[in-house]
């Protein structure tokens, strides 16, 4: 997110393209998307399980808000994957904890194993198909110890555990997701005072290194099995966050997953919010963009949106008044227009299932289902209006081919510039 800083350099340069890039309209009529497009929720382990073994980020969490339980997805999976059964989802995303399954070096804890082997038997028996992230940020604390991925012996440890995981649900039809957005990943480590940034391309290079492995394992062990690194969508300059990780491991790479939360453009430039907490305007027509130029560079792999959300308070709409489902259905209907003008879109899995512990505070509220996980012993499921909005998109595939944006298309975009500029959605 710190390439916005170079916001100013560009300002002079896309406010001549206005007079041409003027957007046509947004309420252009739509299809459904295909049968075989996948609705999804994701999830991640440390973020909702509650019950935190020792890791990097119980550790980071003592000078934070406190960690409490999360939403105690730990006891309460058969709830949430019924929750999101209900809705139509076809596709479930949740997160093993390395840290718990590996307390200890070389040590594998089988009890923690049986609880994921009920997780994925809970998940097929609901007619979904899982997707597991292998790592979302989180590494056990004796990895920690030995200074994470600055060491590199860490990868030899991330690829016997990949290689335990990967063998041990081969065969079930499992899409597999190998490090969660690597970028923030690393911005995390850093901003947490557990690498520098001089320390940044080695980890990046190590991560890169694990995926390969992670890969390689997976054509081995679970033939035919699709496997992605999502990555992080930051506006303006995609190019260069790409370099440091995505350009590394595009051979090993089987779909692109794409984690989109925010657009910039000339007459929205709050993404800068994203710096300090603030509010950030949406942007859903920024998701055709950042589709497009996924599609442009890589024409030969199919496109999946693994996170796509808005943070509310309590499900109430925003600040400005954008509801969950609108947001959603926004959202929704920009990826019918990046499908209908050929775009190679597989998938859509919205953030997240429940509201969880966001990376030191419960106050950015995700969930389709909203959880006081402060102030709620019996961390109650409560329905948002995007449940409804959902079950609607999915059950239709899609919005309507009449339906019209609430949020009006961009003037200008800078998801990819100059080209989202100078050629807006037609």
């Amino acid at each position: 997110m710190r390439a916005l800083s170079g916001l100013s350099t560009c300002l002079v340069l896309v406010a001549s393209m206005l007079i041409v890039a003027a957007p046509a309209s947004a309420s252009e009529t739509v299809g459904p998307l295909p049968d075989d497009f996948l609705w999804g929720v994701s999830s991640s382990g440390f973020q909702s399980e509650g019950d935190a073994p020792d890791s990097n980020w119980l550790r980071y969490s003592e000078t934070k808000e406190p960690y409490l339980n999360a939403v105690d997805f730990r006891h309460r999976y058969a709830e949430d994957i019924g929750l999101a059964a209900d809705m139509g989802v076809e596709v479930y995303r949740f997160g093993i904890e390395w840290a718990r399954v590996e307390p200890a070096p070389g040590e594998w804890d089988q009890a923690e194993l049986a609880y994921y082997d009920d997780v994925v038997a809970h998940i097929l028996d609901a007619g979904m198909t899982p997707m597991i992230t292998l790592n979302h940020w989180v590494h056990p604390g004796w990895v920690a110890d030995q200074d994470g991925w600055r060491n590199e012996e860490t990868i030899a440890d991330f690829t016997a555990y990949a290689e335990l995981i990967t063998g041990r649900y081969a065969g079930l039809g499992v899409k597999w997701v190998t490090f969660n957005e690597p970028t923030l990943y690393v911005f995390h480590e850093i901003d947490n005072g557990a690498a520098t940034w001089l320390d940044a391309p080695w980890l990046f290079d190590r991560l890169a290194r694990a995926h390969g492995n992670a890969y390689d394992l997976v054509r081995e062990l679970d033939p035919g099995a699709p496997v992605t690194s999502n990555l992080a969508f930051i506006p303006l300059t995609p190019w260069l966050f790409d370099a440091v990780f995505l350009d590394k491991i595009a051979g090993k790479l089987d779909f692109v997953g794409i984690d989109y939360y925010f657009g910039l453009s000339l007459d929205n430039l709050t993404a800068a919010r994203a710096l300090t907490g603030g509010e950030v305007a949406a942007q859903p027509d920024g998701i055709y963009y950042t589709l497009r130029y996924y599609h442009d560079k890589f024409p030969d792999k199919p496109l999946y949106i693994v996170e796509n959300g808005v943070p509310t308070a309590d499900g109430a709409p925003r600040e400005d008044g954008l509801t969950r489902a609108e947001h959603l259905e926004d959202h929704v209907y920009w990826i019918q227009r990046a499908r209908q003008d050929g775009m190679d879109v597989i998938g859509y899995s919205y953030w997240s299932i429940t509201d969880n512990y966001e990376w030191g505070s419960y106050t950015p509220r995700f969930g389709l289902y909203t959880v006081d996980a402060v102030n709620d012993p019996d961390l109650v499921r409560r329905p948002t209006d995007g449940v409804d909005a959902y079950t609607g998109v999915i059950a239709a595939g899609g919005v309507a081919a009449d339906y019209d944006p609430v949020v009006r298309q961009s003037i200008c975009s800078l998801i990819d510039p100059p080209l989202s500029c100078l050629v807006p959605a037609g």
